[in-house]
C-alpha cells in the first residue's frame, strides 16, 4: 500500500532523494529549486540519511562535486534551475562525456536575461544535446515517481548516462498536490546497491578519468554515447514496467489522451498537459475530436513512436515553452516534424512558442490552437506555421 500524502513538488523530490539516500549531494540553492537541498539537507543533519551534504559555493562547483563522487565510485545527485544549470555548463558536458549516472532534480525556469525567476523551458533546451537523459513531468507524482526510476536507468550497464528530471518552477514545485509515495524499504529494494564497474578507488584497477582525448578517439567516443542513449530507450521501457509492478502507476515515452480518434492534436510538455486536459474535455463535450500526445521522455527523443501515433491525425500543433530563436520554431517542434518527416508521414504541423518567463496560458488559449489547427484542416492550408500563443499585441 501507498502512503498517501499532501506535498508540493520539490518536497516529493526532496523525499525521493531520502528514500534513495545517495552516497553524495552536492548543491547550490537558486530559485525555484532551492527548497530540494534544503528540505534534504534538514533530513542529513536529522541522521534520516548517511548521505554526505556538500554545500558548495557555486553551481559549477555542485557539478564538479557530483563528477568527483561518481568517478570515485559514489552515487551522486543535486538540484538546480535556470542560471544555476547555466553555470554548471562545462561540467553538464564533462558529466556525459565521462558517462557518469549522475541524477539531477531540474526545476525549469527561464534563463536571463533579462532576470526572470518564473516558469519557461529555456533551461532544459539549452542543454538539450548535451548527452543528458531528459525526463519531464506533468504532476508532482510524476516528478517523484521518475526520480525513483532514475538511477535504475541511469546505472544501467548498457546506458551509463546522467539523468535530469523536469518540473515546472512553482506551477508544480511549489504546489501542493496529493501524492502517493512508496515505502521506504520498496524504494531501497528497487533502486538498489550503485556497483560501478570502473571507478577511481578501485585499487584493483587503476584508471585516468578526463584525459586528453584527441582526434583519433574522440568521434568514437561521442559515437559511443549517442550509442548508449539509444540503448536508454529499451532500458526506460523496462525500468518503467518494474515500476509498475510496485506502485501501480504506467508510465511509456509519452502519454496518450484521448488520441485514438482524435483529428486535432496538441503535443507539449509538463505541466500544460493538465491545462490541455481540462481543454479537450470541454471540445470533446462539443464533438470535436481534439487529443493530446505529452512528451515524458525527451532525450532520447521517441521520433518513431510519436510519428506512428500521429500518422493518423488531420493536425498538429506542437506547443514549446521555449523559443529557439532561429526563426522556424521551438525545439520540440523540430524534433516532432524531423521524425514524421523521416518516417514519411506528413501531418500539417503548427509550431507555437507560449509561456515565456512564466505567462500564464489558459484553457481559453489552448482551445484557440485547437480552433487554428480546425481552419488548417478546412482550408487545407497553412498560412504561417510559427506562431506565438499568449502573447500581447
Amino acid at each position: 500500500m501507498g502512503i498517501r500524502e499532501r506535498l508540493s513538488g520539490n518536497e516529493a523530490a526532496a523525499i525521493a532523494m531520502k528514500q534513495i539516500n545517495p552516497d553524495v549531494v552536492a548543491a547550490f540553492p537558486i530559485t525555484p529549486s532551492t527548497e530540494i537541498p534544503q528540505y534534504f539537507s534538514s533530513f542529513v543533519s536529522n541522521g534520516q540519511v548517511d548521505t554526505e551534504f556538500v554545500a558548495v559555493e557555486s553551481e559549477h562547483s555542485a557539478m564538479s562535486a557530483c563528477i568527483g563522487a561518481e568517478s570515485a565510485g559514489a552515487r551522486a545527485m543535486t538540484a538546480t534551475s535556470a542560471n544555476g544549470l547555466s553555470l554548471m555548463w562545462e561540467m553538464i558536458y564533462i558529466a556525459s562525456s565521462l558517462r557518469l549516472p549522475i541524477v539531477m532534480s531540474l526545476v525549469n525556469r527561464a534563463v536571463s536575461g533579462p532576470l526572470n525567476i518564473h516558469n519557461d523551458h529555456s533551461d532544459a533546451m539549452g542543454v538539450r544535446d548535451a548527452g543528458w537523459i531528459m525526463l519531464f513531468s506533468e504532476t508532482n507524482q510524476e516528478a517523484y515517481d521518475n526520480l525513483i526510476m532514475a538511477h535504475k536507468i541511469a546505472e544501467h550497464k548498457d546506458v551509463q548516462l546522467p539523468l535530469m528530471v523536469c518540473q515546472d518552477g512553482f506551477i508544480t514545485s511549489h504546489s501542493i498536490e496529493n501524492i502517493e509515495l512508496l515505502e521506504d524499504d520498496v524504494v531501497k529494494n528497487f533502486v538498489g546497491k550503485y556497483k560501478p564497474e570502473h571507478y577511481l578507488l578501485n585499487d584493483k584497477e587503476p584508471i585516468a578519468v578526463g584525459p586528453l582525448d584527441l582526434q583519433a578517439y574522440l568521434f568514437e567516443h561521442k559515437a559511443q554515447q549517442a550509442e548508449a542513449m539509444r540503448n536508454a530507450k529499451k532500458v526506460i521501457a523496462e525500468v518503467a514496467e518494474e515500476f509498475e509492478k510496485i506502485s501501480g502507476r504506467k508510465y511509456e515515452f509519452f502519454e496518450k489522451y484521448k488520441l485514438d480518434d482524435a483529428e486535432l492534436v496538441v503535443v507539449c510538455m509538463n505541466s500544460t498537459a493538465g491545462t490541455t486536459k481540462a481543454a479537450i474535455d470541454e471540445l470533446r463535450a462539443q464533438g470535436i475530436k481534439a487529443g493530446l500526445l505529452k512528451i515524458r521522455m525527451f532525450r532520447p527523443f521517441p521520433a518513431e513512436e510519436v510519428a506512428e501515433v500521429l500518422k493518423n491525425a488531420k493536425a498538429v500543433a506542437v506547443l514549446d515553452k521555449a523559443d529557439s530563436l532561429n526563426g522556424c520554431g521551438g525545439a520540440l517542434f523540430e524534433d516532432v516534424v524531423s521524425g514524421m518527416y523521416v518516417s514519411n508521414i506528413h501531418v500539417p504541423t503548427l509550431s507555437y512558442v507560449y509561456g515565456i518567463g512564466g505567462r500564464d496560458t489558459t484553457v481559453n488559449e489552448i482551445k484557440t490552437v485547437y480552433t487554428d489547427l480546425s481552419k488548417v484542416v478546412s482550408s487545407g492550408s497553412i498560412d504561417n506555421p510559427y506562431r506565438y500563443l499568449g502573447l500581447r499585441k
